[in-house]
């Protein structure tokens, strides 16, 4: 019989062939549109992880987008890893920005072009694979239960209900994502934080119908105008957020952990040329990989009002909406924030407009433990990959179901991923490195092999 490693070189490229069909499925949770789109995508997750092995596959509905659940247990003595991952993508838009299309996946100097190849159907697909391996050569050292959703872009809004309903079909010793970044391809490294999240939706509204603006403009409020000054305000000249009683949670890190976290080599000479700007911004105090994972933001992350369309139109708007999120650390509740921020947001509004403030989703920040078996085991797992000791960081991003299910399961998760923060997760032209997915499959079976080991 083959090995590990002899089957996942033998089936290197049928892998990438099959997750290119999966990116060609276009996902997208947050538009209805897609809703038949991301339907199939499931079926062909559940359709992949039975080819792969897994027992008791089964594409569950909630009342939003699938689930899809499959297990394989091998021995109820030895320990159980519940792998989670999401095959729900982001909107491709702008669509102008992107060099292929986004759903035509594309292999250009050992990348894959293609809106969700690192986030997350490559990161993943990666686990199917690696069970796959593990399972056709007889060398399964753990069980393996994995749930992979299609909420995740959208807050993972039926995932918690799925979760509480299903405590003993989930039961495990710990919870394995690949949906996070390494340092380099040189440089591995395991995330042993995400920050939380509070994302909302704000509208101004000044009169109630567009108006014209030479003849109403300078008596009427523009809630353009208006909208923009708010939003101006709540960063002060510090950068720091200005809404009171935003810090007063906020876990301060000490100094030695603060330079422990500084031994992540950082070039920021080559950060600012691969993100195209002349100067980086943020709160004062802290070093930007401070200001990118220990600390909290808000940000606008869409906004719109009057006329965009093409040529002039001299319009005075009635509305103006802007997106906004706030990225949360340590011991910040998403609920009190987001009450905090509605409160402020509707008190400094003018008398000459009405506001409305409506919450989308949020979750918690997390941190992971690196003194467990499981960490070992995913160090001594990638060391034997890379040919050296992962560097432990925090992430700036969030992955909500990390602390539901550390409240709900009681489980730590361990954040074993392969991507890079220059994927363009979000963005035009998401890649991910064919390199990276195979390092995860050939990576994945080594955790699994140390973890019961250490488990013994």
């Amino acid at each position: 019989m083959a090995s590990v490693d002899e089957h996942i070189e033998a089936g290197k490229e049928r892998f990438l062939s099959e997750l290119l069909d999966l990116l060609r499925i276009p996902s997208v949770s947050a538009d209805p549109k897609y809703k038949a789109d991301v339907a199939r995508c499931a079926e062909a997750v559940g359709q992949r992880m039975r080819e792969a092995g897994l027992d008791n596959v089964e594409v569950c509905p909630t009342a939003g987008h699938p689930i899809v659940y499959g297990e394989k247990l091998v021995d109820p003595a030895k320990p159980t890893v519940l792998v989670y991952g999401h095959y729900d993508v982001q909107p491709p838009d702008p669509l102008e920005l992107w060099d292929s299309p986004p759903f035509d996946p594309v292999v250009k100097d050992g990348l894959i072009y293609a809106r969700g190849s690192a986030d997350d159907k490559g990161q993943f697909y990666m686990h199917v694979k690696a069970v796959e391996a593990m399972v056709r050569t007889g060398n399964l050292p753990c069980n393996v239960k994995m749930m992979i959703e299609g909420e995740e872009e959208v807050g993972s809004t039926n995932l918690g209900a799925f979760v509480r309903a299903n405590r003993q079909r989930l039961a495990a010793d710990v919870v394995l994502i690949s949906d996070t970044a390494m340092i380099a391809n040189d440089v591995p490294s395991i995330n042993t934080g995400l920050r939380g999240l509070s994302y909302l939706e704000v509208e101004v509204t000044g009169p109630d119908r567009d108006l014209h603006s030479g003849v109403y403009g300078g008596a009427v409020a523009n809630p353009v105008n208006v909208l923009c000054r708010l939003i101006a305000s709540l960063h002060d000249a510090d950068g720091r957020i200005a809404i009171p009683g935003f810090y007063a949670a906020v876990r301060e890190l000490s100094t030695a952990e603060r330079a422990a976290l500084a031994e992540a080599p950082f070039d920021e000479a080559a950060y600012m040329k691969d993100l195209g700007v002349k100067a980086l911004a943020g709160e004062k105090g802290y070093t930007a990989p401070e200001r990118a994972s220990i600390r909290p933001t808000l940000d606008v992350n869409g906004i719109w009002g009057g006329y965009i369309g093409e040529g002039a139109k001299t319009v005075l708007p009635s509305k103006a909406s802007a997106k906004i999120s706030m990225r949360l650390v340590p011991d910040q509740k998403s609920d009190a924030i987001t009450q905090l921020f509605v409160d402020h947001f509707k008190k400094i509004a003018p008398p000459y407009v009405s506001v409305k403030v409506m919450p989308h989703h949020g979750g918690e920040a997390a941190v992971t433990p690196t003194d467990s078996a499981a960490y070992r085991a995913a160090s001594k797992a990638m060391g034997e990959t890379f040919g050296r000791k992962p560097i432990p960081t925090r992430g700036g991003g969030s992955i909500p179901i990390v602390a539901l299910f550390e409240k709900v399961l009681g489980l730590k998760t361990i954040l074993f991923g392969f991507g890079l923060d220059s994927d363009n997760i979000h963005s035009p032209n998401e890649h991910y490195g064919v390199f990276n997915y195979m390092a995860g499959i050939r990576t994945i079976p080594k955790f699994f092999r140390h973890y019961a080991e250490l488990c013994k």
